[in-house]
């Protein structure tokens, strides 16, 4: 057998070397002659079927044996376009014009005794056409301080204090003015954890009318409120917790759905996270409202009590007898007696350690607060309150009155 090389030697045996050589090329030459001939004849044949099959789909599907007809997919390319949803833009547009920036200054000694002036800032929103202006106590809590509102259109105006809240972080300003845009309030009570809501306010005193979105997080939140020195605490329960970016300024401003309805009022942060913030439910101060539109002044009942709502972790660590209702405690500071004296608990005979857990029925537990559920009663309304001491359950009438 001949050995096989990858080489350009030709490696035949036995034939004398001209002969073999003309054989070998008269092979080559009727191979490659039959090869072009193959293409040529192949090539007018791909040509002409093409030219079939453009003009007449049809012909070749008979000619195929096929009844329908031959359709050549085609790939359609469209541009998908994202539209930005306009449901952000028109709550915007519907309730900025509602909305002001509080300005505070005030006077203050510095280390060195010496009298300075100071500078604050916060956000409210218009309830009446004539200038009434809801907004945080907090922000307005200094008497002695000169604010000023400025308006969405740039507008300032000299603002006076109307009324403070006795219980809630609520108060009303006062501006001479008529025509005003008035915000829309919605139901509080109706809120669904998820849905989505957007803040309005005069970010770290300086950015007014700063929008931010987020989602409502959680309904019913206590929380223990203090300023930036730690001072002035207050507990305050019922509240809606956010993700929606509420900064320094932003307090008393409105927390809003996307119908363009406020359902909060904008009034903490948790210092030591991101996107938790507390609005309290405007559920809450629409009595408030009524109250200053009718009286001129925010009128709440009471009851006269300090108390640490009970909560299963707290029953669990003081070994209560039930984990729900109101435990009458003092408090932490010099002088904050558990029963005020004079009050109606007092006349009551409440006491200390007292745990209230139903008014007229109802039962106080973590959505449903001792002071919510007061606020549902008038000045001078007779109401029954059941309670619990050293275990035994017990059953008394309240005349309520009027907070001072």
């Amino acid at each position: 057998m001949p050995k096989l090389s990858y080489s350009d030697e030709d490696q035949t045996e036995n034939l004398p070397d001209r002969g073999r050589r003309r054989r070998n090329a008269g092979r080559f030459w009727v191979g490659f002659l039959l090869f072009l001939l193959t293409l040529i004849v192949g090539a007018i044949g791909g040509v002409l079927g093409i030219v079939a099959i453009s003009s007449n789909d049809s012909q070749l599907a008979k000619s195929l044996g096929l009844t329908g007809e031959i359709s050549i997919p085609t790939t359609k390319i469209e541009k998908l376009v994202i539209e930005e949803s306009s449901a952000f833009i028109d709550t915007s547009k519907k309730v900025s014009p509602s909305v002001v920036s509080i300005s505070t200054l005030s006077n203050a000694r510095d280390l060195f005794g010496q009298v300075v002036e100071t500078e604050g800032g916060g956000t409210g929103f218009i309830i009446t056409t004539d200038g009434l202006i809801l907004t945080n106590k907090h922000v307005v809590s200094d008497t002695t301080a000169n604010y000023t509102v400025y308006t969405y259109d740039g507008t300032s105006y000299s603002a006076k204090i109307q009324s403070l809240d006795p219980f809630n972080d609520l108060a009303v300003l006062k501006i001479e003015a008529n025509n005003l845009p008035v915000a829309e309030l919605g139901d509080s009570d109706q809120l669904e954890i998820g849905q989505w809501v957007m803040a309005i306010g005069n970010a770290l005193a300086k950015y007014d009318n700063t929008v931010t979105t987020g989602i409502l997080s959680a309904k019913e939140r206590q929380v223990e409120a203090s300023d930036g020195n730690g001072a002035n605490t207050e507990k305050l329960d019922g509240l809606l917790q956010t993700d929606t970016a509420i900064n320094a300024g932003n307090s008393g401003g409105p927390l809003v759905n996307l119908k363009g309805q406020v359902i909060g009022i904008n009034t903490a942060v948790a210092s030591n996270a991101q996107g938790i913030g507390f609005a309290i439910p405007i559920n809450t101060a629409k009595s408030a409202i009524e109250s200053i539109k009718k009286s001129g002044k925010i009128v709440r009942p009471y009851l006269g009590v300090r108390y640490i709502p009970v909560t299963r972790d707290i029953a669990k660590m003081n070994n209560l007898s039930v984990d729900y209702g109101a435990w009458i405690m003092r408090g932490n500071q010099t002088g904050q007696v558990a029963v005020i004296p004079g009050s109606p608990a007092d006349k009551a005979d409440l006491e200390e350690n007292d745990i209230i857990t139903e008014i007229n029925g109802e039962k106080i537990d973590e959505n449903h607060s001792l002071t919510r559920l007061l606020q549902n009663y008038e000045i001078g309304e007779s109401v029954e309150i059941k309670y619990l001491r050293s275990g035994s359950e017990k059953k008394v009438k309240v005349t309520l009155e009027e907070a001072t």
